[in-house]
């Protein structure tokens, strides 16, 4: 890129972020930028198809990761801080931080990603944002002559002065770290973890507590934030990590770093995902503390339903569903889908892309949107179930209403674009995928979309109301 065109890039994006400071004034924010393109990946259709297959090698190890937990897999306790990890108090009610997110989709990838400083002094990273996932943890070591170990940074350990390793003989190691390894060759080895992701990825290391730094967007102050339990990776396999420096750890658990953000920030965290087809400056923002777009005065109230933080479904956030449906007719489904203690329950993903329903829903919904789409001309598109010739249809075509009826009065009513998707130019196919019964459903970040959700930990509640993401 010439000089004279990278500069004027660099103060836009200055600006931009100087704006967002001064709307924002008692808000901090995190950054989630893209990942370089998948290079099988070089059309939409192709970009769907690998989200596709990665999603449903997620669902897969959501189902496993749930099944293990419903049969007996340990709880978490909350870890005793480090004598060198202090916890920070409080942040008053008013203040926050964030991380401004964008959708990955145009790189050939459904992740967000976000810029991280870990350690002190601190060193910069770019980090996977994961719901689903309570693991935090970064590349490490960069092995000498490594041809494989793929692009990015890697944390030097020795050159922060906050890093205190985990020892195997701890009472955290043995108890409050439930993917820790029994392995402990000395009481002063390292605690070590195998974490398994859902595409088979895989991430090996060793834990320890570590500082970061975070920017309160109220003045504009830098603060440590301590005591976290990160996760010093030496080998990884898998394209999830292919140009990430590791993951954000987003999920429910003691150790999960939204539980130790969000503890410091009112006990709550936010984010908004624009449409994943957006353009690459479109970005939004992952939030800790109180979120602006849900109190703003000239909107009605945003929608509330009760956050379901089931020891079953840990890590995942899950929401109860009492029905769901198409253009005002509720659908036949059994309510033992939505029950987790029936071998249900339904859960929201920000790393699961297409909506994956259990098979008696999916048959339902499925069979109600294509009903109503049997006027236009059907195609086959590989690996959709529901395709359609969207240009031969003319003008009039529409699509059905799509309605999640929530516990209580909430209702989330996604854009049609966000089930009836777009694959190819003139070609849109139902963008729903069916899982295993009895199984969990996933509401994913497709169906998400222009939506402001913010989860309310300390209140069990869930609020939700529709947006651009553009000003959030």
């Amino acid at each position: 890129m010439p000089a004279p065109l990278l500069l004027l890039l660099l103060l836009v994006l200055c600006c931009n972020v100087a704006a967002a400071a001064k709307a924002h004034s008692d808000s901090l924010h995190l950054e989630l930028v893209r990942r370089p393109p998948s290079p099988s990946a070089t059309t939409r259709l192709d970009l769907l198809r690998e989200l596709y297959r990665s999603d449903q090698l997620r669902q897969r190890m959501i189902s496993q990761s749930i099944g293990q937990r419903r049969h007996g897999r340990r709880p978490l306790q909350a870890p005793a801080a480090s004598q060198n990890a202090s916890l920070p108090a409080p942040a008053p009610a008013e203040e926050s931080f964030a991380m401004p997110l964008t959708s990955g989709a145009y790189t050939g990838t459904g992740q967000y990603f976000v810029r991280f400083l870990l350690g002190t002094p601190a060193q910069k990273f770019l980090l996977v944002a994961d719901t689903g996932s309570d693991l935090t943890w970064v590349k490490c070591r960069r092995p000498r002559g490594c041809r494989r170990c793929g692009r990015g940074r890697f944390f030097r350990p020795q050159a922060s002065t906050t890093y205190d390793p985990i020892r195997c003989s701890s009472d955290m190691c043995k108890s409050a770290l439930p993917f820790a390894l029994a392995t402990c060759p000395t009481p002063a080895s390292p605690c070590a973890y195998n974490y398994g992701y859902s595409d088979g990825s895989m991430a090996k290391g060793v834990f320890a507590q570590e500082s970061a730094t975070i920017t309160l967007s109220r003045g504009a102050r830098r603060r440590k934030l301590g005591g976290l339990v990160v996760g010093c990776t030496t080998s990884s396999v898998g394209s999830s990590f292919r140009a990430s420096d590791g993951v954000l750890g987003l999920g429910y658990s003691a150790v999960s770093f939204a539980a130790r953000a969000a503890a410091g920030f009112g006990g709550r965290f936010s984010y908004c995902l624009v449409d994943h087809l957006s353009p690459r400056n479109a970005s939004s923002r992952l939030t800790f503390g109180p979120t602006p777009a849900l109190s703003h005065p000239a909107l009605p109230p945003p929608r509330a339903t009760e956050l379901v933080l089931d020891a079953r479904l840990q890590p995942f956030y899950a929401v109860r569903i009492d029905g769901v449906s198409v253009d005002g007719e509720l659908l036949p489904i059994p309510s033992s889908v939505w029950d987790a203690a029936r071998g249900g329950g339904a859960i929201l993903d920000s790393g699961t892309s297409l909506t994956v329903l259990a098979e008696p829903a999916y048959r339902a919904v499925a069979s109600a949107l294509s009903r109503r789409l049997g006027g236009v001309p059907s195609v086959s598109v590989d690996p959709f179930d529901h395709c359609y010739n969207w240009t031969a249809a003319g003008p009039a075509a529409e699509v059905p209403k799509l309605v999640l009826h929530l516990a209580g009065t909430a209702r989330l009513e996604p854009p049609a674009k966000s089930y009836v998707i777009d694959v190819a130019e003139g070609v849109k196919c139902i963008g729903i995928t069916s899982a295993p019964w009895p199984g969990v459903s996933t509401i994913g970040n497709i169906l998400q979309q222009e939506h402001v959700w913010e989860f309310d930990l300390k209140n069990r509640r869930l609020r939700f109301r529709r947006s651009t993401c553009r000003s959030i």
